[in-house]
């Protein structure tokens, strides 16, 4: 019942991310379910990733509640532990994420850090996947 109750608050990003996978698909991308996400690679969207966001630059992958959009399917592959604590997050907070990330990313500059590297829901990612993998996160992943 709890993992419903994830999967219904995380829904309306959720729907946004599916909104994208689509436009992915529909441009050659690629789709696959891994451990109950919708991973989307290729296609337009990658091309987005690639040329990047502001303070972030270009990155590997982009989570939308739960489905990580990828730039291919290794980049995937490799920021899969990262990404699903962006899942994890959506989960918490719902869409309510899409306006506490960049309050996060605010609040950093604001102290002197950087946008995106200190952001706090960035750095729960990256700590996760240097658990996991005993190296630094990936740097190129929202």
């Amino acid at each position: 019942m709890l993992q419903i109750l994830r999967y219904v608050w995380a829904f309306p990003v959720t729907l946004l991310g599916m909104l994208t996978a689509l436009v992915a698909r529909g441009s050659g991308g690629t789709l696959q379910r891994v451990e109950g996400v919708l991973e989307v690679a290729g296609g337009w969207p990658a091309r987005v990733l690639r040329r990047g966001f502001p303070f972030s630059g270009a990155v590997a992958a982009l989570t939308l509640g739960h489905v990580v959009v990828g730039e291919s399917l290794n980049a995937l592959a490799e920021t899969r532990v990262h990404e699903r604590v962006h899942v994890r997050q959506f989960e918490r907070w719902g869409v309510l994420l899409l306006v506490l990330y960049p309050l996060a990313g605010l609040v950093a500059w604001i102290r002197g850090g950087n946008p995106y590297h200190d952001n706090r829901f960035e750095r729960e990612a990256r700590t996760a996947a240097l658990a996991v993998r005993g190296m630094p996160g990936q740097s190129r992943t929202v």
